[in-house]
């Protein structure tokens, strides 16, 4: 074999063994996007909805992540999963991130989410207007969510003690609207897609509060019912993950607002929710998703608000540090 052959040999077999390399190495670089992991639930709420259309069409593929979606089947198990560390990411209530912070939980908000619009409390009597129409009379409510913080604080600045002047019924949100129904109650507070389906339900029933509006009230802005955070070790691990997620995000409300028919569809085959639920939700302007970074000013100052009202209000004994905010 001549100098050439050989030579041609050689340079056949180191081109085809790039080649190779470089066809071995395609699904390794195909799977080298981060992945996060984020805390779901299994009831039917909107809050899963967000993590199922971002899946469904993929719209963290879309910007550079891989999402793990570990759904628990209740709030307690949904935030505990975050506390220890089992997920990286969720969206959750303002004020109780606040608690897990000061607990030691490695908290750091990115953005915004959903507004307060979708907390409601429905009345069946037309006597009952208010809140303060509520006094002397009973409110289903659950003590252990961010809403029943909300309903607090618009309370204390009101000048309503709730639990003195208006007795309050622990109750979750399906049970708190069956004690409405079964007329054991003179109120009782749900959120979306609750709210929607209540309002269909039961068309002689009327909102008596609504959380952005109340907050508005107060505070001169609608408030956050639930905002994005991770944790400072997997921000750590992933540097871009709250940009990414928070881009994802934005996807999402987008496609809701664009797309509400096809999001509505997502909805009834993974929460199984009725046909037109979501819907209702969207255009009554109950659901609101409209996400923001939390490091900007204006925004920043909008969920530290709500900390500091919760001090006020006596749930915490001070206010986190700046550092329950991420910053870029």
């Amino acid at each position: 074999m001549s100098k050439l052959s050989r030579r041609g040999v050689a340079a056949f077999a180191a081109a085809f063994a790039i080649i190779l390399a470089g066809i071995v190495a395609l699904p390794a670089q195909a799977q080298q996007k981060p992945v996060i992991k984020v805390s779901s639930l299994t009831l039917p709420v909107f809050n899963p909805l967000v993590w199922n259309i971002m899946k469904a069409r993929g719209f963290d593929a879309k910007n550079g992540f891989e999402l793990d979606i570990h759904a628990y089947p209740s709030i307690a198990g949904f935030y505990a999963a975050f506390a220890t560390g089992e997920t990286d990411a969720l969206i959750g209530g303002p004020t109780i991130f606040q608690k897990l912070y000061q607990e030691g939980v490695p908290v750091r908000i990115i953005g915004t989410g959903f507004t307060l619009a979708d907390l409601v409390i429905f009345a069946k009597d037309p006597a009952i207007e208010s809140l303060a129409d509520l006094k002397g009379k009973q409110l289903a409510i659950d003590m252990g969510g961010s809403q029943f913080q909300v309903v607090k604080i618009y309370a204390v600045a009101k000048g309503i003690d709730l639990g003195k002047d208006i007795t309050v019924i622990n109750a979750n949100f399906g049970v708190a609207r069956a004690q409405l129904e079964a007329g054991r109650v003179d109120a009782a507070l749900v959120i979306e897609p609750l709210a929607s389906i209540s309002a269909k339900q039961h068309p002689d029933w009327h909102v008596i509060f609504n959380g952005a509006q109340g907050w508005k009230e107060i505070a001169g802005e609608s408030g956050w019912e639930i905002v994005p955070a991770m944790r400072a070790d997997a921000i750590q691990r992933v540097p871009n993950g709250p940009k990414m997620l928070l881009a994802a995000l934005q996807d999402v409300a987008a496609y809701m607002q664009s797309n509400t028919a096809d999001a509505d569809k997502i909805a009834n085959e993974t929460l199984k929710l009725p046909p037109g639920i979501f819907t209702a939700a969207v255009e009554s302007k109950q659901l609101q998703m409209i996400v923001k970074p939390a490091w900007e000013p204006a925004t920043k100052k909008s969920i530290t608000d709500m900390m500091e009202r919760a001090v006020k209000a006596g749930f915490y004994p001070k206010m986190p540090d700046e550092k329950i905010i991420y910053a870029p």
